[in-house]
């Protein structure tokens, strides 16, 4: 029951006119710089942090929420007309919507896009407020011996999914766990391999 009621304030504080005026400007901002090759979602909002300096907290977390979803699906726009992701997860558009493009029905690429992206939103939005908590109760009982299998089944799954040759791929993931290992620790914050 908490979570209805959690859900009913978080809607009556959206829905309302001027909130609901935000989150179109942000949407339509985020989706015009979105639109753009090689931008996503969070150099979109990086570069348009600036605007929201002056509202509400309310109001700005809305207007960044609406930049961060036009964005993602602005890449959809490129990727079904010029056949140019916006993004990487723009990429699988490509394959079915620029071929519909192809033969006129662009228009129903788009649509089914924009469609998919706001249905998938919402449903993605609600089963997150439902399995908040039960996630966050079990993510608490992680420990050190669950984290670094986590990170050994990450690995493991690099080098099954990396096609060539097997010893270059080991050779990658190694290049790149000694890459990683530079910079500041993020337990201690020492400084680690920097000379």
């Amino acid at each position: 029951m908490e979570l209805f009621e959690h859900l009913a304030l978080g809607f009556s504080t959206a829905l309302t006119l001027q909130n609901l005026g935000y989150c179109f400007l942000g949407c339509l901002l985020g989706t015009l710089i979105g639109v753009l090759p090689g931008i996503g979602p969070l150099a979109t909002i990086a570069m348009l942090l600036p605007v929201t300096y002056t509202l509400p907290p309310v109001a700005a977390l809305i207007m960044l929420a609406g930049i961060y979803y036009g964005a993602q699906y602005g890449g959809s726009t490129t990727a079904i007309l010029v056949n140019l992701p916006g993004e990487s997860s723009s990429v699988v558009t490509t394959i079915d919507g620029y071929q519909m493009a192809r033969r006129g029905r662009a228009g129903v690429a788009l649509a089914t896009a924009g469609l998919g992206s706001f249905f998938a939103g919402c449903v993605a939005t609600l089963i997150l407020a439902a399995f908040a908590t039960p996630l966050s109760e079990l993510a608490f009982k992680f420990g050190p011996a669950e984290y670094f299998s986590l990170m050994v089944l990450g690995l493991i799954g690099a080098v099954v999914l990396a096609s060539g040759s097997l010893p270059k791929a080991v050779a990658m993931i190694v290049l790149g766990l000694l890459l990683g290992l530079v910079g500041t620790d993020v337990n201690s914050g020492a400084a680690r391999f920097s000379f």
